[in-house]
């Protein structure tokens, strides 16, 4: 029976169980995510949140019905949290999971045709254990690297609304303050990504340049945070397959971008 999986009834690497605390409003969110203790408490209340009604309805709508394709496998259906290196020095930051990606497996940038693009430059780069990420537990490891969505959850069309945007950011606010300590650069898959980081930036307590730098591949800029931390963030096309189809980007563009991050981490 289609629907999302309950927390704790033994999906791969589901953070949450049935006592983690869920978020239903703007406010609960960021009671919920400033209170987190540490990464496994944060990634899990993330994963159980339903504080954006239209979005829960479309991704628990996705998990029901299913594509034809996947008929026989169960959905995740819940929302993905970030996922990879508890220490990174890069961080990837997306907009949001596929319908029939992330939000079937229960991890970012898996089982679709974008992480499939995306997984094979991180592996060329040395990046992630191996070239391909099916399904969460398949064994993929990411060296030194992080991934998390600006919002949590596929929205339809994937195209998340500006306030489904802001009540997602302090999920990402409080795991970029849980991972600076070590944190080194961003990479920003798409423009959606770029914006949705500079409040969160600011939030922080990065200082924010005025005007804030544009979008595009292989921008590069840097801020300094508390204590003088210098992070550098860089620009890369997502790999959609509209810009992996018409060579808008193409592996050799996004492993120069991943060769760059991984020099800029000191990641050898």
């Amino acid at each position: 029976m289609g629907g999302p999986v309950a927390p704790g009834t033994g999906w791969p690497d589901d953070p949450a169980d049935a006592a983690t605390p869920v978020a239903t409003s703007p406010a609960d969110v960021r009671s919920l995510a400033v209170g987190s203790a540490g990464l496994a408490e944060l990634t899990a209340r993330q994963s159980v949140c339903r504080a954006c009604p239209r979005l829960v309805t479309w991704r628990e709508d996705v998990a029901a019905v299913r594509r034809r394709s996947f008929l026989a496998e169960p959905y995740w259906g819940r929302p993905i949290p970030g996922w990879g290196d508890p220490e990174p020095a890069i961080l990837i930051l997306g907009l949001a999971p596929a319908a029939h990606g992330g939000n079937r497996t229960g991890r970012i940038f898996t089982g679709d045709r974008s992480g499939d693009f995306l997984f094979a430059s991180l592996h060329r780069c040395g990046l992630a254990a191996q070239p391909t990420s099916v399904t969460a537990g398949d064994g993929q490891r990411l060296t030194g690297v992080r991934m998390a969505a600006a919002v949590r959850c596929a929205p339809p069309e994937n195209k998340p609304l500006p306030q489904e945007r802001d009540t997602c950011a302090p999920w990402l606010a409080a795991e970029f303050r849980l991972v600076a300590a070590t944190l080194r650069v961003v990479v920003c898959l798409g423009g959606f990504a770029w914006q949705a980081l500079w409040p969160v930036l600011a939030e922080c307590g990065y200082q924010v340049p005025r005007p804030r730098p544009a979008f595009g591949h292989g921008v590069q800029a840097r801020v300094t945070g508390p204590g003088g931390a210098q992070l550098l963030l860089l620009g890369c096309y997502h790999p959609s397959q509209q810009n992996t189809f018409t060579g808008r980007v193409t592996p050799a563009m996004t492993d120069t971008v991943f060769h760059l991050a991984r020099e800029a981490a000191g990641l050898g």
